[in-house]
């Protein structure tokens, strides 16, 4: 059910009404900055069975559970020094923390998907205003089916999900527009990139060496992962994606970065562009909505021009190789790249 999107006189009725489905075990897609996710009580496990059969979730993949604080992250998770440190200067905000799992934490069994760790992040917007309405962090994975184009706006929940889901609250597209980054504080001070967000290598190395950076974690579907965003198929639109395009072929759309030029006019070229003056933060916001309109425009497939491998970039290619990986899965072709 899709809500329209919230003006303010409607937002604490819409939002008591998403905390009465969420207590009594339903799914509620709640927008964060990053992207929209699906939620159920982090407690609660036949609303976590819930969001896995909504999404067609493997079990062995974990969930990240969202907070409203530090203090209820140390509840459910023990926070060292470093994660504490992590989480004071990151939430809310796009980091989740990967810490071993408090013991007799409560959490239904499957948001670990039996690791001894947890992933937690305190988000900003309607989910910390719902965490705290429940008073129960939420487990939420993205509002889309497993290894599809991940969700920037309340339509392209409705479009994969549609009455899957109990309530789709919308308050607009999500301004960051990519997964938030999960790290692993380690006991000797190092950080572990397990997946490249918007908090970036560059950010998170005043508070000790960064480790990843260089050679994200990438896991094959059929294995199990040890954090929530591992699995190499992922993001990924209904036909094939090549990433690195300076020419797009006739019948493929084209995602494009940067001042690129047009295709000519008898070539049946569908563009989006991420960003025409090559702003990186913003071609991320607009990543997933662009590959969702080519994906639903009838292109043979989707050619992505370059994008620079630096800052929130390298998070933009972790995703575009996935999806690349992904298409090709789906569509039994055999090159994912150009």
């Amino acid at each position: 059910m899709l809500t329209d999107a919230l003006p303010p006189n409607s937002r604490p009725a819409e939002l008591a009404r998403a905390r009465g489905i969420l207590a009594q075990g339903g799914i509620v897609a709640v927008p964060t900055e990053t992207v929209y996710g699906l939620a159920a009580d982090a407690t609660h496990d036949r609303a976590v069975a819930a969001i896995f059969t909504a999404k067609g979730r493997p079990s062995f993949n974990p969930l990240i559970i969202h907070v409203d604080g530090v203090a209820m992250a140390d509840t459910y998770g023990v926070l060292s020094p470093l994660a504490f440190a992590l989480a004071e200067a990151f939430w809310p905000g796009p980091l989740s923390l990967v810490v071993p799992v408090r013991k007799g934490s409560g959490l239904a069994a499957a948001v670990t998907a039996g690791l001894p760790t947890v992933a937690v992040r305190h988000p900003k917007g309607l989910m910390a205003d719902l965490v705290a309405m429940l008073n129960r962090p939420l487990a939420a994975p993205s509002a889309n089916r497993s290894g599809r184009i991940s969700p920037t706006t309340a339509a392209h929940v409705a479009r994969d999900l549609g009455d899957a889901v109990d309530l789709i609250l919308d308050d607009g597209p999500a301004s960051v527009g990519l997964e938030s980054t999960i790290v692993a504080p380690q006991d000797d001070g190092r950080i572990q990139i397990l997946r490249e967000g918007a908090i970036t290598a560059a950010m998170l190395a005043p508070f000790g060496p960064v480790e990843g950076r260089f050679a994200p974690t990438h896991v094959e579907n059929n294995a199990s992962p040890t954090s929530p965003g591992q699995l190499l198929a992922h993001y990924a639109p209904s036909v094939p994606l090549r990433m690195a395009v300076q020419e797009p072929m006739d019948g493929e759309g084209w995602l494009t970065f940067g001042p690129h030029k047009t295709p000519s006019a008898d070539t049946k070229i569908v563009t989006y562009h991420l960003s025409p003056t090559g702003d990186l933060e913003e071609a991320a916001r607009r990543l997933y909505a662009g590959l969702q309109v080519l994906d639903t425009s009838g292109v043979q497939s989707i050619g992505v021009a370059p994008i620079p491998d630096a800052g929130i970039g390298r998070a933009i290619n972790d995703r575009l190789r996935r999806a690349a990986h992904g298409s090709t899965v789906s569509t039994g072709q055999t090159t994912p790249y150009d």
